[in-house]
């Protein structure tokens, strides 16, 4: 049984069990939201050492990192250095991205080295095997795409992000709107190149009942992807985007009725005056799935500090009710990221979800910014360290800027909190100060 099965039924699974505990929820407020469809637990019962883990309503902001090798960095070592900083800076998923080497060595390696849920884009790997069975991705047949969605289904993927909504009719929606920067969706591409040229449906549209076969045996989440998501502000919320996005909302009610759990993957880049509008949208067409946002990114010319760029969009948009936030390193449009890349990129959206959680009202958000505020004011120097979300920058910043006195070297002897801390306490406190 899947976990929206379970939930149908009232049954408290050990999985939810455990994110209840997690989100300091009571499980029968969970088991609600999880029967409803909007919070998904990716647990694909394959998959070794798995932590369950929540995303959606009421829930913590979740934050997904992609790794992955290319045909110009094939190499599974620089891959795992990567999935050891995701784990050490909490990402709460990780997605396999890779196109380049062995795929299957490759994800089973990382699918058997992490304990958070694991997401591929299966297009990925059927694209490349059609390129080395037969020339071209072009060459890919229906059978290959749902063999490979199947093997990797009984290998343990927990979730698989899948462009069904970009159907024929959203491609013509395409050619008549003029975008400034057509697709940018890697899987998107490859579905469109493949519909044009065969002169087909979108098969995982048309097969999308086998597709739930496959997912509801598994319990693999389907992440319904954005194939035609923005690539520039100047495309944001126009027709062909729009377009799949009703086609999405339709799959979500055919999912939850055949007890497959489902997300939505959100626009790219999106203006800052149509982040919360973009989300509401969603929530409203695809009946409050769990929105999973790229970004957003809101200005286009930040090549080089897109984590910034995303972080700001990620904000506003999990604030406005985003669910999964999906990280953008300093690489993003330049190259493949490196670890340190990852690393910036993680933490960048990790505020980001931090910051829209004390919005939201998440139950704990704010206890750890109160800690820190008042281990600030005491000059503690080992908690605030203990408790920032990036403990080693910290500490190297200190070592490398260190003052002679106890306060930070910017303020020094002149440090306001000191200097107030010292004259409130030494004349009776507040209600002795006069000016």
């Amino acid at each position: 049984m899947t976990q929206l099965e379970f939930a149908k039924k009232g049954t408290i699974s050990p999985a939810l069990k455990k994110v209840a505990r997690e989100e300091s929820l009571h499980p029968d407020e969970l088991v609600a939201l999880v029967a409803r469809g909007q919070v998904v637990i990716p647990f694909n019962s394959n998959h070794p050492r798995l932590r369950p883990l929540g995303i959606g309503r009421k829930l913590r902001t979740k934050v997904n990192v992609n790794i992955g090798t290319s045909r110009d960095f094939p190499g599974l070592e620089e891959e795992l250095k990567k999935v050891d900083v995701s784990l050490r800076y909490g990402a709460d998923t990780i997605m396999d991205l890779s196109t380049g080497g062995d795929l299957k060595k490759i994800r089973k390696t990382i699918l058997h080295k992490v304990p958070i849920p694991l997401g591929t884009v299966p297009v990925y790997e059927a694209a490349i095997e059609a390129i080395e069975k037969r020339g071209s991705i072009l060459a890919m047949t229906v059978d290959d795409l749902f063999a490979v969605i199947e093997a990797q289904a009984r290998e343990g993927i927990d979730f698989i992000t899948v462009h069904c909504g970009l159907t024929s009719k959203a491609i013509q929606r395409l050619k008549s709107q003029g975008r400034v920067a057509d697709v940018v969706s890697r899987g998107g591409a490859f579905h469109l190149a493949w519909i044009l040229h065969n002169q087909k449906e979108n098969p995982l549209y048309e097969n999308f009942d086998r597709l739930l076969e496959i997912a509801r045996a598994h319990d693999i989440t389907l992440s319904l992807g954005d194939g035609l998501r923005p690539g520039s502000i100047l495309d944001a919320t126009d027709r062909p985007q729009v377009e799949e996005l009703l086609t999405l909302g339709e799959l979500v009610k055919r999912a939850r009725e055949q007890n497959v759990q489902v997300i939505v993957e959100g626009p790219g880049h999106i203006p800052l005056d149509q982040v919360e509008m973009n989300v509401k949208l969603q929530k409203r067409i695809c009946h409050d799935a769990p929105f999973y946002v790229l970004g957003p990114l809101v200005t286009d010319i930040g090549a080089g500090y897109d984590h910034i760029v995303a972080a700001i969009g990620g904000a506003i948009a999990a604030a406005a009710g985003a669910d999964f936030l999906c990280y953008v390193t300093p690489a993003e449009h330049l190259g493949l990221p490196s670890v340190d890349d990852v690393r910036e990129g993680l933490i960048a959206s990790r505020i980001a979800g931090h910051a829209a959680d004390i919005v939201k009202g998440v139950p704990g958000a704010l206890d750890r910014d109160l800690k820190l505020s008042q281990a600030r004011k005491k000059l503690d120097w080992d908690k605030q360290k203990a408790l920032a979300i990036d403990p080693h920058k910290f500490e190297d910043i200190r070592k490398k800027r260190k003052s002679k006195t106890e306060a930070c070297s910017m303020c020094g002897e002149f440090c306001a909190m000191r200097l107030v801390s010292e004259f409130l306490n030494s004349h009776g406190g507040p209600d002795a100060v006069r000016c």
